[in-house]
């Protein structure tokens, strides 16, 4: 037998993963998923939000415990898991969207932070200026161990998270959506620096929806949707097509089936919002909805989509563009403004920002005009409140023993229906829906989409801004497609045909930009 015969030896993964499954009570995030990654590669994974993608990080890093019948593997022995110091002794970090650094601590103590070296309790300030030194120098970075982390940029603060895990000779490094606040100039550094990382053998899983970025940067790419592996790609198997149909192959239930006919012919165009902009996340945005239409705002998260809607509301400041309402320009300095215009906001974040958790149905129905029931001495009128909260509890079937019950006992639809009732007592011409069905169960998924199909039937113009591409396909008319703060396309649906999915997710990441489109 020659040399040229003898078999390679396999190379063995510096990370496997086998048949993670996470259930969070009856909610199952992640399916018998499963992942391999070689030292000396970025291996990017990708999916949809709310793929899994988050979860099956958290596991890897400790910070989950991943259900029975899984196993990690570190050069392929098995590791413990559910532990965070274990992992980061296994050599993996994570460096996550939002950056923890301490701004009033120096590059080198955040380095350290938590690890200081140190004698007899007293931290060695030279030491971990002497340790941190050589760390930056081996990513080239332009300042020093010394640099105060509030005088750097975003940029310089992510190379400092990335320094801060080399100090504790990470072989596996996780990149969530990095580049989502750097600038141009940035990113370019921080591609430079994953290129040094993957020449010294650091393995790389860069999470990112950018379909530019991954043609730059990744070896491999594995895809995960609705909670569940799907397949892995080859650097030369790679192609937006493959991509995008293994990211969103998925059927359509029926209960997204709508009644309402979009509008068609001599259209009545109810809101029409032209250039608007914060100068900072949301910018010259245009487009026109119409009486009866439900006009979908799809987006990656973090691309802008509620922003706009908060700017339209007046909930933030904008520095520039209109927002006309039935043919006049409004003068929106505050939701209250808006409201009294016609328009009614659904926010995101119910709990946090939508409803008096501690307050009862009724008084969550009524807040909004709460003025009307004052009679002329002042009291207000108890029983026309009552008889309002239990119109609103028949006509959206809000599922309560009573209207005097506190809202924040209801289930997450119930609530939600709850303050959909509360913007209907406004009686408004244009509604923006923000997320409306996000944390509500399948069977109040579709009393909500009954809801949005009546009120579109009755002429009001709808906006919904929704992560659940299903349901922007299902309940929108068109849908807009928002990235980086920027309308970059609309998907209108074909006669007999719905919204192609495929188009949305391209818009969305930056695939290709030449989708077919119309004028929004």
């Amino acid at each position: 037998m020659t040399a040229q015969q003898v078999a390679s030896p396999a190379r063995v993964p510096v990370l496997e993963m086998r048949n993670i499954s996470k259930t969070f009570g009856p909610a199952r995030a992640l399916s018998n998923v499963s992942l391999t990654v070689h030292a000396g590669e970025v291996h990017a994974l990708m999916g949809e939000n709310g793929a899994g993608k988050s979860t099956l990080m958290k596991v890897l890093s400790g910070a989950y415990r991943a259900d029975a019948g899984g196993d990690i593997l570190i050069d392929g022995k098995p590791v413990v898991t559910g532990d965070p110091i274990k992992a980061k002794e296994n050599g993996i970090a994570v460096i996550y969207q939002e950056l923890s650094l301490a701004p009033n601590l120096t590059v080198a103590q955040n380095m350290y932070l938590g690890a200081e070296p140190s004698r007899f309790g007293i931290v060695n300030r030279s030491d971990i200026r002497s340790r941190a030194e050589p760390i930056l120098k081996r990513l080239g970075l332009g300042f020093g161990a010394d640099t105060l982390v509030s005088t750097l940029s975003l940029g310089e603060r992510q190379m400092v998270e990335i320094a801060r895990a080399l100090t504790t000779n990470a072989r596996i490094i996780v990149m969530d959506e990095p580049t989502t606040s750097l600038t141009t100039r940035e990113t370019d550094k921080l591609f430079e620096v994953i290129a040094s990382l993957k020449a010294q053998g650091i393995a790389i899983i860069y999470i990112s929806h950018r379909m530019e970025e991954i043609y730059k940067l990744a070896d491999r790419v594995s895809v995960l949707r609705d909670s569940a592996y799907v397949g892995t790609l080859d650097r030369a198997d790679l192609s937006a097509a493959k991509l995008v149909s293994m990211m969103v192959g998925r059927d359509l239930s029926s209960f997204y089936k709508k009644e309402h006919h979009a509008p068609d012919g001599e259209q009545t165009v109810v809101l029409s919002v032209r250039d608007l902009g914060d100068g900072r996340r949301v910018h010259d945005c245009s487009f026109d909805v119409h009486a009866g239409e439900v006009l979908g705002i799809a987006g990656l998260v973090g691309s802008g989509r509620t922003e706009l809607a908060r700017l339209i509301f007046g909930a933030d400041r904008k520095t520039g563009g209109s927002v006309v309402l039935n043919g006049r320009e409004l003068s929106i300095d505050g939701p209250r403004d808006a409201m009294d215009a016609g328009i009614a906001y659904l926010t995101e974040d119910r709990k946090g920002l939508g409803l008096f958790l501690d307050l009862s149905v009724s008084e969550n129905v009524n807040v909004a005009v709460i003025g009307d029931d004052a009679k002329p001495v002042g009291i207000l009128d108890f029983a026309k409140a009552r008889k309002r909260a239990d119109r609103a509890v028949s006509n959206l079937s809000i599922r309560t023993a009573s209207t005097g019950i506190n809202v924040g006992a209801l289930s997450g639809g119930n609530q939600q229906k709850a303050l959909i009732a509360r913007l209907l007592e406004t009686r408004p011409k244009v509604i923006i829906l923000d997320e409306p069905t996000r944390g509500v169960d399948v069977g109040a998924k579709s009393e909500i989409y009954r809801i949005i199909d009546e009120l579109a039937r009755e002429g009001i113009a709808i906006v919904m801004i929704s992560s659940d591409l299903p349901e922007i396909i299902g309940i929108a008319d068109r849908a807009l497609v928002i990235r980086e703060g920027r309308i970059v396309g609309q998907v209108a649906a074909a006669p007999g045909a719905p919204i192609v999915q495929e188009a949305i997710m391209t818009l969305s990441t930056g695939a290709i930009s030449d989708v077919p489109q119309k004028e929004a």
